[in-house]
C-alpha cells in the first residue's frame, strides 16, 4: 500500500535549501571560503562594524562556532577585531582592506548566481514565496 505524502511542502523546502547551499558552497570554495565564512564576511560587508554576537545572530550559528570562524578569517587577513572602549566584554569586528577587496570581487558574482537560481520566478511569484516563508517562520517562532 502506497502512503500519501503529507509533508510535501517541508520536503520541497528542505531539498531546495540543500541544492541552493550546494551551489553556493561550490562557488565559495573557488574563493577558499566556506559558506559560513562567506556569510560572516557578507554581514560585515553590508554593516561595516558588528559585534561577534550580532554576526552570530545574523548567520544563525553558536558563539563557540562564531569564534572559530572569526579566528579563521582573521588568520586569512580578511577581518580585524577591535575591543570596545566602553565595554571590555564586547569585541567589534570589521573587514580589512583585503576583506573588502575580496567581497567587492565576490558579491557581483554571488548576486548573479542568486538571481539565476530564482530567475524562473517573476516579481509577484518571488513575493508570494517570501510572504509564505515569513508566515511559516512567524508560526514556528511562536
Amino acid at each position: 500500500m502506497k502512503r500519501e505524502c503529507t509533508n510535501q511542502p517541508f520536503l520541497e523546502l528542505m531539498n531546495t535549501s540543500k541544492v541552493i547551499q550546494e551551489r553556493i558552497r561550490d562557488e565559495m570554495a573557488k574563493n577558499n571560503l566556506s559558506i559560513t565564512e562567506f556569510s560572516v564576511l557578507e554581514v560585515l560587508y553590508h554593516n561595516e562594524k558588528q559585534t561577534i554576537q550580532q554576526i552570530g545572530n545574523s548567520v544563525l550559528i553558536s558563539s563557540g562556532s562564531m569564534t572559530y570562524v572569526i579566528d579563521k578569517l582573521e588568520q586569512k587577513g580578511l577581518l580585524n577585531r577591535h575591543p570596545c572602549p566602553d565595554d571590555r566584554r564586547v569585541i567589534h569586528v570589521t573587514l580589512t582592506n583585503a576583506g573588502i577587496d575580496l567581497m567587492e570581487n565576490i558579491m557581483p558574482k554571488h548576486q548573479e548566481l542568486v538571481n539565476d537560481m530564482f530567475g524562473s520566478l517573476n516579481r509577484e511569484e518571488a513575493q508570494v514565496i517570501v510572504n509564505l516563508l515569513k508566515r511559516i517562520n512567524n508560526r514556528v517562532i511562536k
